[in-house]
């Protein structure tokens, strides 16, 4: 049995002692809650839902309670109550069910089935039964994809008398110069490989299937040459999305090989989407994360950029005083900071899902103007928003001094804080998001197919991945075929002028191809 500790008798000492015990009590429980938290966090990622969605009625209730007791306790200050929207009291939509039909342009095989001849004699009268009519079902089949050896014959004339004097028809140009592939295989490889998630090496193993032997290689110099096609035309987007009023971005790691040090680095994967006027989506490799990205692609830029709260962008922002100098406007995105509160409800459950309740009243807003112009929800924004915000950022300044230093919802309400005439700077313009998902979304697509392809080979694999990523989803966003774009587009651009690349953009070449629709 340990004997027990000798304690000083001075009460002074007593005092620093406990004091001191206090303060070790207080750090040991505020790295306990943050423990805790980061390993609900990681539960989470792990095995539990990655949705942020919280039982609407709770949030409400955790609200309402902390105004009522705001109220109780000063009488002549009160802060104002959200708006509850109509549709938190509603029960939600539910999908219809039943089989959509099949698409029309879709072309018909018929096999008609008749019966036996025996059967198409009267019982009664012995008589020759005659057609009146049919049933149709319709079933979707499947004919795998095929391969094709397509020869140019190039056919020489020369003249009878002279023995002489031949000429031979001309070879279009190709997006390869004597490659192999055309451009309908050329294009399937970078759809297969950017679209569908499918790595050379798989591709290389379907090409086999069908009876043609290609290495791994030979498929990676023909990305390498389809990129380097599609290269020009992306900068042609670039320019475009430069000249939006509004810009999303945001990045992502991408995994490369160094083959100085044989091992892994994380070189970074940038996203930057346009406005509706010039929807398209560029995206830019960097072998790192530091702010020169960025920078350099948005030099020059002075409209509204809607980002997370990384530091690279500083530098591309104008300062904002009473008159705004000339450079980028930042806007801060509100689905960051919900999550940063969200992820505090496993340390303070009785603070965070006041806040969560105050962000979800902006959604509900955001939900009623979503189809609205860009007039129309900049007004209602302007109704209904300010006052919320205005409860919202008086609670934020109530609590700040009460939490403790470095917990989750600190972290959370300190980045409100900072972050706050950013996050409130989508009431200036209705064609302004109050979130940055348009980015997060796009940025899935490489998420996905990093589970596939793991790592990019060099910097280089990078820069071709990004070239080809701002194609393909370029043309998921305006519902355009990738692969019929690609095999339009890379037969077409060898012999294309500088000039007219525009017309060969996602956006112009789906305007083309609506318009030749309704001509013919």
């Amino acid at each position: 049995m340990e004997p027990e500790p000798q304690l000083p008798t001075d009460p002074q000492v007593l005092r620093q002692l406990v004091l001191e015990l206090l303060s070790t009590l207080q750090e040991k429980n505020r790295r306990i809650g943050q423990l805790s938290s980061q390993l609900e966090a990681l539960k989470r990622q792990l095995f539990g839902k990655r949705s942020e969605k919280l039982d609407s009625d709770q949030l409400l209730l955790e609200l309402g309670a902390w105004l009522t007791s705001q109220a109780e306790a000063s009488s002549e200050v009160q802060a104002p109550a959200p708006v509850v929207s109509e549709e938190a009291d509603s029960a939600p939509r539910k999908k219809g069910h039943g089989r959509n039909p099949l698409p029309k342009r879709l072309p018909r095989q018929r096999t008609e089935y008749h019966p036996a001849p025996e059967d198409c004699v009267c019982p009664e009268c012995q008589g020759t039964l005659r057609r009146i009519g049919e049933e149709v079902s319709e079933q979707l089949e499947y004919v795998p994809a095929s391969l094709f050896v397509h020869e140019h014959a190039r056919i020489k004339y020369a003249c009878p008398h002279c023995q002489g004097n031949v000429v031979i028809g001309s070879l279009p140009l190709q997006p390869i110069a004597k490659g192999l592939p055309g451009p309908g295989l050329l294009a399937h490889v970078l759809t297969s490989k950017y679209a569908d998630h499918l790595p050379l090496h798989r591709q290389e193993g379907i090409l086999q299937r069908h009876g043609v032997e290609l290495s791994r290689q030979t498929l990676c110099d023909w990305v390498k040459a389809g990129a380097a096609q599609l290269k020009p035309l992306v900068e042609v987007m670039k320019d475009e999305v430069l000249g939006s009023r509004k810009i999303h971005t945001d990045d992502t790691i991408v995994p490369v090989r160094d083959k100085d040090r044989d091992s892994m680095r994380q070189g970074r994967l940038w996203i930057y989407i346009g406005d509706a006027e010039h929807e398209h989506l560029v995206f830019d490799y960097t072998p790192d994360r530091k702010r020169d990205g960025p920078q350099r692609f948005l030099a020059g830029y002075k409209g509204y950029l809607q980002a997370d709260a990384y530091g690279g962008y500083h530098g591309v922002y104008a300062p904002q005083g009473k008159e705004r100098e000339p450079g980028a406007i930042e806007v801060a995105c509100w689905a960051h900071a919900r999550r940063k509160f969200f992820d505090a409800m496993s340390s303070d459950g009785r603070r965070a899902p006041i806040a969560l309740a105050y962000i979800r009243e902006l959604y509900a807003i955001e939900k009623r103007a979503r189809d609205l112009d860009a007039e129309t929800r900049h007004a209602l924004r302007g109704q209904q928003a300010p006052r919320i915000l205005e409860a919202f950022r008086t609670w934020l300044d109530e609590e700040a001094p009460k939490v403790l230093p470095k917990s989750p919802l600190s972290e959370a309400i300190t980045y409100a804080r900072g972050q706050w005439d950013a996050l409130t700077r989508y009431l200036e313009d209705g064609i302004l998001e109050i979130d940055n998902n348009r980015a997060e979304r796009a940025l899935r697509r490489v998420a996905i197919g990093r589970k596939n392809w793991m790592f990019a080979g060099s910097d280089e694999g990078g820069h071709r991945a990004a070239i080809v990523y701002s194609v393909i989803a370029s043309c998921a966003v305006l519902k355009i075929d990738p692969y019929a774009y690609l095999r339009d587009v890379l037969q077409r651009l060898p012999s294309c002028p500088p000039a007219d690349l525009r017309n060969l953009t996602p956006k112009a070449w789906k305007a083309a191809a609506l318009l030749a629709a309704k001509v013919n």
